[in-house]
C-alpha cells in the first residue's frame, strides 16, 4: 500500500528556495561591498590624507596604526586568554571569552589592512565594552542549540544519577 506524506505546515519548499536565493543575493552584495567597495573608499581617503599631508606622513601614518593595534591586540589576546583559562579552571565552557577573543582577532587583521577606515574599524573592536555588546546582541540572535541541532530545554545544574560501591583494598 502507498501511502503519500505530505510537508508538515511548518516547512514551505517555496519560501525556502526563496529564502536560499535572498540569502545568496545577499552575500553577493556583501562580497561586493567588502571587497570591492571597501578599498575603493579606503584608496580615496588614503589619496585625500596624502594630498593634505604628504605621501611619506601618509604612509608613516599607516604603519604606524598597524604596529599601534599589533600591540593593543597582543595585551588584548592575552587579558582574553587568562579569561579562557579562568573560565576553564573553574569547569565552565568558555564560550562567552572564545567569542571575545574571535573579536579581538578580527581587529588585528582588520588593524593589518592598510588604510583609515579599518583602521578606526579595528579599534573600535578593541573597545572592550563594544565587544560586549556585540557579543549579547549575537548571542541573543543566534539561539541556545545542543551539539545535536535541537533546543535545549532543562535548565539548573548538571546532575548525573548513579550508583556507586566502595570496593575495600
Amino acid at each position: 500500500m502507498w501511502i503519500s506524506r505530505s510537508p508538515s505546515p511548518s516547512y514551505d519548499l517555496g519560501t525556502n528556495t526563496q529564502t536560499a536565493r535572498e540569502l545568496e543575493t545577499c552575500s553577493v552584495i556583501l562580497f561586493l561591498l567588502l571587497f570591492v567597495g571597501l578599498p575603493l573608499i579606503e584608496l580615496y581617503f588614503l589619496m585625500q590624507v596624502g594630498s593634505e599631508i604628504g605621501a611619506l606622513p601618509t604612509i608613516g601614518l599607516s604603519i604606524f596604526t598597524a604596529l599601534l593595534g599589533g600591540a593593543l591586540v597582543r595585551v588584548q589576546g592575552f587579558s582574553v586568554l587568562m579569561r579562557v583559562r579562568d573560565a576553564m579552571a573553574r569547569n565552565q565552557v568558555p564560550a562567552l571569552e572564545m567569542l571575545d577573543g574571535a573579536l579581538v582577532l578580527i581587529a588585528g587583521l582588520v588593524l593589518l589592512l592598510p588604510g583609515f577606515i579599518t583602521d578606526i574599524l579595528g579599534f573600535l573592536l578593541l573597545i572592550p565594552a563594544l565587544r560586549r555588546l556585540i557579543i549579547s546582541r549575537y548571542v541573543r540572535i543566534v539561539p541556545d542549540q545542543t551539539p545535536f541541532g535541537g533546543q535545549e530545554t532543562r535548565s539548573g545544574p548538571d546532575v548525573i544519577e548513579g550508583e556507586f560501591r566502595r570496593e575495600r583494598d
